[in-house]
């Protein structure tokens, strides 16, 4: 990421704080949700009995930190096998549509995600991070989905 793009990023989170990053629910379980940039969606889950059915609920705002967040956290946790990608894209970030990409087609020499149109694709986990990512974990594809009953009934079904 360029120093204007990271400086920009951290003013956003002085001027627009966002705490909520993540909400766990039952380590045991295969299904995680991504709400993307859904803040309000992310919320729901929080109060929800559907807690206990997935292990994790979090956001993604970043095609690169976010991504990396995201690749490293399902290869600490083998149990999750399903991803669940819902909510609205970041506005010209489209962090959904890049995880997507690199799921399909991986990276190229300098870490950028192969056919990614977000502006800065570039992600810092390792290769085998990558592929095990491709290989062992589905991903649910929802994006603009914001009905949160929807989203419970397709949690529901992949149990």
């Amino acid at each position: 990421m360029n120093a204007l793009g990271e400086a920009i990023g951290e003013l956003c989170k002085v001027i627009l704080p966002i705490p909520e990053e993540r909400f766990l629910g039952n380590s045991g379980s295969s299904v995680a949700v991504c709400t993307l940039s859904s803040i309000d969606l992310l919320k729901k889950f929080q109060n929800s009995d559907i807690l206990n059915q997935i292990c994790i609920a979090g956001r993604l705002l970043s095609e690169n930190k976010g991504i990396d967040s995201m690749i490293d956290y399902v290869f600490k946790n083998k149990n999750v096998k399903t991803i669940i990608v819902c909510g609205k894209e970041v506005w010209g970030h489209k962090a959904g549509h890049s995880l997507f990409e690199l799921h399909k087609n991986g990276i190229d020499s300098k870490n950028r995600i192969i056919n990614s149109q977000s502006p800065d694709p570039f992600v810092t986990c390792s290769e085998n991070k990558i592929k095990y990512f491709q290989k062992y974990i589905h991903l649910e594809n929802m994006i603009n989905e914001i009905d949160f009953d929807i989203i419970e009934k397709k949690i529901k079904l992949l149990q």
